[in-house]
């Protein structure tokens, strides 16, 4: 049984289906408690579903996984990019070896307080996973406001009286700047992202003081700005390349690997081969990054350790009645493939 047939015998789409199963909006409660019904039926029975009879009930084990969807980072498509995808079924894996229920919602950032109000409303959570990525601190105390049992992923503000677990920017980041130094490179040049949040401006103090501190600097020329979520070649960073093909910087250093696999098509539209005539090293290590060709060098963020250290936070929360409030940076990891190569 797959959703396709699911949605077959329900007579609706396959995103209605994937809707009700995750405790999404969307759908009414007369469709939701149909498809459910009819997967209970032939065995799909998913653990993070929450049952028909349930459904508007106070739930003491039950966490919610909020995502504030606009048209920068956190698009209403954000669970098919792959760094989203893997941390939020790493999340699942956690929370059911903890006794827990997961449910994903997705609401718009624009109207935040009234959805998350009315999600909790509707079904109380013992406590909220929020990715943070595209948040400012005035939305995260909203959230925090509501639901006092918060855990913050993907990003940190530390003047909040709130709990966050995020990846350690600046050090991955300066990792990168290093095995690029190391390399041999000193001509470098630097991808950003063209829309900006805390964790790319961390990425940049990061890679930029490990050049300094090699008395290395970035020339203006060397600056690029792509979008984040493009996967494919973009036209205006070509056109850039393009204008300065004879003086190329060595290596590129990108703010995420969605936009590293971007430049390598882009490049590659070119006849510029990676990494023959330019290393690049990419940040966050999704699965994609091992399918591009040539397979890309990059910073490999430990999404199950994330994972892992906000849901035992959330749940002593929880539990345990624990009030202290929690800052944690993990440290990433350098992984090194294909994309780069020493300068002779």
């Amino acid at each position: 049984m797959k959703i396709d047939d699911i949605a077959k015998l329900a007579n609706v789409s396959k995103s209605a289906v994937s809707l009700a199963l995750n405790g999404k909006n969307g759908v009414s409660k007369e469709t939701r408690d149909k498809i459910i019904k009819i997967a209970q039926e032939h065995g799909y029975i998913p653990r993070p579903i929450i049952k028909a009879d349930q459904y508007f009930q106070t739930n003491s084990k039950l966490l919610r996984f909020v995502a504030c969807i606009n048209e920068g980072i956190v698009t209403e498509h954000y669970e098919t990019m792959p760094f989203f995808t893997e941390l939020i079924n790493n999340i699942d894996k956690q929370i059911g070896s903890n006794g827990y229920s997961l449910i994903v919602s997705a609401i718009s950032i624009k109207n935040l307080k009234e959805e998350i109000a009315r999600l909790e409303q509707e079904q109380k959570s013992a406590g909220i996973l929020l990715l943070g990525t595209n948040l400012t601190p005035e939305q995260i105390n909203i959230v925090s406001s509501i639901q006092p049992n918060l855990v913050v992923l993907d990003t940190c503000f530390e003047t909040l009286d709130v709990n966050f677990v995020v990846m350690n920017n600046i050090y991955g980041a300066y990792q990168a700047g290093k095995y690029l130094i190391e390399l041999g490179h000193k001509n470098i040049g630097y991808v950003e992202s063209t829309t900006r949040m805390y964790n790319f401006d961390m990425r940049r103090k990061g890679f930029l003081q490990a050049l300094e501190e090699n008395d290395l600097k970035i020339a203006e020329d060397n600056y690029f700005s792509i979008s984040p979520t493009v996967i494919t070649s973009q036209e205006e960073f070509k056109i850039k390349i393009k204008s300065q093909i004879n003086k190329l910087p060595s290596a590129l250093f990108c703010e995420a690997d969605y936009m590293a696999i971007s430049v390598i098509k882009s490049l590659s539209e070119l006849g510029i081969q990676v990494p023959n005539d330019i290393s690049i090293i990419g940040f966050d290590n999704i699965f994609e990054s091992q399918v591009i060709t040539p397979e890309l060098t990059t910073i490999n963020v430990k999404k199950d350790r994330i994972a892992l250290l906000a849901v035992e936070k959330l749940i002593r929360e929880i539990d345990n009645n624990e009030n202290d409030k929690i800052k944690l940076f993990v440290d990433t990891d350098l992984i090194e493939r294909n994309s780069c190569k020493a300068v002779r």
